[in-house]
């Protein structure tokens, strides 16, 4: 178990770290409520927009390297995420509404109404479902990643690999799309150091 961290300690210590230690196995417990804690993360009608490869076995993660341009964390990195984006999130309404109904925290006219707003909303062209996708996707890498941290881990997002191969290696359904790699572990070296603009440079107040 690594050491916890408050809220302001996660946001402000995480950074992309890109040296792990090898070998280190994250355990299975952690990892789970990792996973759960993301999984929190908002989304569109709670649709859940995302699924998520978890790459853990080393022969994986040396298979999937070159499509990663041989970045070196995707081998060192105790655990490799692959974040998808679903095309077609409207299939889970039901089942994230429903229990809603079942519970009574939610009237059959506004489930049909939901799922009437929903279903027409996904007659949108791909070019808007793919970026409905990596809205809602990145929210949860986001989270992820701060979960990640939360529990002592590092991790790096990239976007540096060759999504058709990644799909087609990891026998991906054309319904998701690969949105994110993150590696993840047990820093062996500190991160770059970088800094952030002053807030009255990124922030607009009313207007421009």
């Amino acid at each position: 178990m690594q050491k916890m961290l408050s809220f302001s300690e996660v946001l402000k210590s995480r950074h992309a770290v890109r040296q792990y230690k090898k070998d280190y196995v994250i355990p299975a417990n952690e990892l789970q409520e990792i996973l759960q804690l993301a999984q929190t993360a908002p989304s569109a009608w709670n649709l859940h927009h995302w699924r998520v490869i978890v790459i853990q076995d080393p022969a994986q993660k040396k298979a999937i390297s070159p499509i990663a341009y041989h970045q070196k964390q995707v081998v060192d990195a105790s655990v490799v995420f692959i974040v998808l984006g679903d095309l077609e999130a409207n299939k889970t309404a039901d089942a994230v509404h429903k229990p809603l109904v079942d519970a009574g925290l939610m009237s059959e006219e506004a489930y049909q109404r939901a799922l009437q707003d929903i279903n027409d909303a996904f007659q949108a062209p791909l070019s808007v479902r793919r970026e409905s996708a990596f809205l809602n996707a990145s929210l949860f890498a986001m989270q992820l990643m701060l979960a990640l941290k939360s529990k002592g881990y590092d991790s790096v997002p990239m976007g540096g690999f060759q999504a058709d191969q990644l799909s087609e290696k990891l026998q991906i359904p054309d319904r998701y799309i690969p949105i994110m790699m993150i590696a993840a572990g047990i820093a062996s070296a500190p991160a770059y150091k970088t800094i952030r603009l002053p807030i009255e440079d990124v922030v607009v107040n009313e207007s421009f």
